[in-house]
């Protein structure tokens, strides 16, 4: 891609949540979450524009209260299915950011760098983030997904299983190229609208990781690894953690 690409960032929200009904709402220090992730999506320096896709009409109101733009879809199976078709109605914009409404202390440049290599590798479809793990209880977690890459860049596979291992026998080190991967992506308008038209995959549903899909099909994703670490919310402990490190920043 020769041009500066045009970026539309899209943030799905639904009301529903297992742990944590109404999470998109939840008040951090005066805002409702999705708030703080609205804007600090707008701060990012390669995105042009940035919606809230919902079927919602809680969300959907909220975020017209704080002046934010929002896409009203029907029920959709996954947050992908939620971005594509809310991306399907601006087919104007080249690459389309799948951005987590639970993540407050996203840090704009994160979405950036998930732009920017685009620009440098025309022939990429899809991009991702990750960060070194740091903490032998974190390369341990079901919870924690893990991805390994070639020296390029690209993913090799993605799994909620501790890894890389290590010949010996040896399960962690600090010295480990362990990556933990950061749900946000990003694609290309056109390919995006290919991927949800796939069926789901024997590893997807193993390892219950969406991206897999994706690999499984032969696609390629590019993981730039970032300095910045998040906090996802799943829970109200979770949210008080966030929001005390928001008033600690004078926020």
């Amino acid at each position: 891609m020769s041009r500066k690409p045009s970026v539309l960032g899209v943030i799905p929200a639904r009301y529903a949540s297992t742990r944590f009904p109404g999470k998109p709402l939840a008040d951090i220090v005066g805002k409702p979450m999705i708030q703080h992730v609205y804007e600090r999506s707008l701060r990012a320096k390669l995105v042009n524009r940035v919606l809230v896709a919902t079927d919602d009409d809680r969300i959907y109101d909220a975020v017209l209260a704080f002046g934010g733009e929002a896409h009203r879809t029907g029920e959709c199976p996954t947050g992908t299915h939620r971005v594509a078709v809310t991306s399907a109605a601006y087919p104007e914009y080249d690459i389309v950011l799948n951005i987590q409404g639970d993540e407050p202390l996203l840090e704009p440049a994160m979405l950036d760098a998930l732009v920017e290599p685009f620009v440098e590798r025309p022939e990429l479809v899809m991009t991702t983030l990750a960060e070194k793990i740091v903490r032998q209880s974190d390369y341990e977690s079901h919870n924690v997904v893990k991805v390994v890459c070639e020296q390029n860049g690209l993913a090799l596979y993605f799994s909620r299983a501790s890894m890389p291992g290590s010949r010996d026998g040896s399960v962690w080190s600090a010295a480990m190229p362990a990556l933990r991967h950061i749900g946000l992506y990003g694609y290309r308008q056109d390919f995006l609208a290919r991927l949800i038209e796939l069926p789901p995959t024997p590893l997807e549903q193993h390892e219950g990781l969406e991206q897999l899909r994706a690999v499984e099909n032969g696609y390629r994703i590019h993981v730039s690894v970032t300095p910045y670490a998040t906090i996802g919310v799943d829970t109200p402990d979770e949210l008080e953690m966030v929001a005390s490190i928001l008033r600690s920043r004078g926020v």
